[in-house]
């Protein structure tokens, strides 16, 4: 047990990262719930409530994450970053609005609690599994390492993380 940390050194960050993750999604999720809730409430149609709070949740979740959650990552541009959360929260969106039209829809659950069920806890759950995923990924990349000699990685020789030269090849295996 103790040669864990040693042998996972990221996971701290890692944890970290999922912490703050976590409590902005909360705080979004707050927001939705009750933007969709009292849209539910107020007459207008289940599908176009759902779609009105997760984009209210949205704007709360990319400040969040943005400068808080992956406030330490590579800075790649406010436009580049803006259109990629944007494009993986429309996908995580498609996500979450599938899993209550499902509910809707197939299997004909159009009752409060099951449209809360299936649009704001399943749907949610898994489209933040994607989110969480895509945000590290491609939205808020880390900062590429420094190779010895004070280059970073993946520089103009071709080479790429991991040992890859580009060409199909990986230096590491020989």
């Amino acid at each position: 047990m103790r040669d864990f940390r040693p042998r996972h050194p990221r996971l701290p960050e890692l944890a970290a990262e999922l912490g703050k993750f976590g409590s902005v999604g909360a705080v979004a999720y707050v927001v939705q719930l009750t933007v969709t809730n009292l849209l539910w409430a107020n007459g207008v149609q289940a599908m176009t409530g759902q779609v009105l709070g997760t984009l209210c949740a949205i704007a709360v979740a990319f400040v969040g994450n943005r400068f808080w959650t992956f406030g330490n990552r590579a800075r790649t541009g406010y436009g580049r970053e803006t259109f990629l959360f944007l494009v993986m929260n429309g996908v995580g969106m498609l996500i979450q609005v599938g899993c209550q039209a499902f509910s809707l829809y197939v299997l004909g659950l159009d009752g409060p609690l099951a449209q809360n069920l299936s649009g704001n806890v399943v749907g949610v759950g898994l489209g933040s599994l994607f989110r969480f995923f895509s945000y590290r990924t491609w939205v808020f990349p880390p900062e590429p390492e420094t190779v010895p000699g004070g280059r970073r990685g993946s520089g103009g020789d071709g080479e790429q993380p991991g040992g890859a030269t580009g060409d199909g090849t990986n230096r590491a295996q020989g």
